[in-house]
């Protein structure tokens, strides 16, 4: 029986490349037989077929990258972004209007029964509560008018970080039905705490203790390759049948929270009863 988890033959993008959840994607599917080809504004430390860097704060640059891109590409994975600390317009342009750059325009090259994976993250679930927005967000028609519309809602996109991931989840769901008609699927994950370079800096914006507070019933940080491994299921043969999918890969923590084991509240403030 073929393999369908395999990438034999198949050519794969990974956009965010150099370190963490992108550089063990990469890893993951070279090591299924995938041949992966990166784009990054750092050049990775291992081998790829082939590497590109990019400003990805640049429409220009993306566009120009995209441009010189040739099909097909069996999957291609979104990896890159920035995390919280960091100006908030820097974190949407990465995090949200160049994905949607990318992915929009990558997927010409992209075959009937290929995929694109999205990393979003948990600190995004929270996204049901701001739908109103996030369509406004997603009617903008370039990169330029999405970072337009994120400067004048400074009080909604806040440090840009997790209104970023909301955004970006809800994009997944819609892009995912646009697609459908051409045969791509269009998936996302979402992380729970996860030991990449990025790490340090949330750790600086909320603390060790809190993170770890959030990674029950677990209580320890995922590593980069359990983000890996479901992104590169999700961009395979092997999920031939789901798109518009945000898995969430915490541990087991939404899990506590919706049967009322665990009390998020009393987490972000101990004087909440429990």
């Amino acid at each position: 029986m073929h393999d369908r988890f395999r990438y034999d033959g198949k050519r794969v993008l990974v956009v965010g490349c150099a370190t963490g959840m992108g550089a063990s994607t990469a890893g993951i599917v070279s090591s299924l037989g995938g041949e992966v080809h990166g784009i990054d504004y750092r050049k990775p430390d291992y081998e790829l077929a082939s590497f590109t860097d990019c400003d990805l704060r640049d429409p220009a640059a993306i566009g120009s990258v995209i441009s010189e891109l040739s099909a097909p590409f069996s999957s291609v994975f979104y990896c890159a972004g920035l995390p919280t600390g960091r100006p908030p317009a820097e974190v949407m342009k990465v995090n949200f209007a160049a994905a949607r750059m990318v992915v929009e325009g990558v997927q010409g090259l992209v075959p009937a029964g290929g995929a694109i994976s999205i990393i979003s993250s948990t600190g995004g679930l929270n996204f049901l509560q701001h739908m109103a927005p996030i369509m406004e967000l997603l009617a903008t028609d370039s990169f330029n008018s999405a970072v337009a519309w994120s400067e004048a809602n400074p009080d909604l996109v806040a440090d840009g970080y997790v209104f970023s991931k909301e955004a970006v989840t809800v994009y997944t769901m819609k892009r995912a039905l646009a697609a459908a008609a051409a045969g791509v699927r269009v998936n996302c994950i979402s992380p729970g705490p996860t030991d990449t370079p990025m790490m340090p800096a949330f750790e600086a914006s909320a603390s060790r203790d809190l993170l770890l507070a959030f990674t029950g019933p677990m209580n320890r940080y995922a590593a980069a390759d359990e983000m890996g491994w479901p992104l590169a299921f999700l961009g395979s043969d092997a999920a031939s049948y789901i798109t518009g999918l945000n898995l969430i890969i915490d541990g087991g923590f939404m899990a506590g929270v919706m049967t009322g084991a665990i009390n998020p509240g009393a987490l972000l403030d101990p004087a909440t009863e429990a």
